[in-house]
């Protein structure tokens, strides 16, 4: 069995045929209010290597500086935040990485949207960009 993973309650579960790459935390304001807390963990894969079983429901949300789509999906019965479809990076899906059911692996490379970063966060020696690599 891949790397499998899902939501709180179970109603949405998913299964990866790649393993999740580029480890990264979001410190974006879109991201702060989806996770209700001061950062989003993230891995990527491609979009065909995911299978998803459950409903997801999904919500248009808009990148800060491209104004470009992002389509966050979320478990409709407990809410938790599960995917993210962004348009600068078509062909990827953002995985929030506490979905994961083993997240043992998981190491965070880089910290993106560094200009909307807590004042108090600490995240040690992760290097950190003001925006995302492709925001301009």
């Amino acid at each position: 069995m891949g790397t499998t993973g899902g939501c709180l309650c179970g109603a949405v579960r998913y299964e990866l045929g790649a393993e999740p790459g580029m480890p990264m935390i979001c410190h974006c304001k879109n991201c702060q209010r989806q996770a209700g807390t001061a950062f989003s963990t993230i891995v990527g894969v491609p979009e065909s290597a995911i299978k998803v079983t459950g409903t997801v429901k999904s919500y248009q949300d808009k990148g800060d500086l491209t104004g470009k789509s992002v389509r966050r999906e979320f478990c409709g019965e407990c809410g938790s935040p599960l995917f993210s479809h962004v348009k600068v990076a078509p062909g990827m899906v953002w995985i929030k990485a506490g979905t994961l059911d083993d997240t043992s692996d998981f190491v965070p490379a880089v910290q993106i949207w560094g200009k909307s970063k807590q004042c108090w966060l600490d995240l040690g020696d992760i290097p950190i960009l003001d925006t995302a690599p492709d925001a301009g």
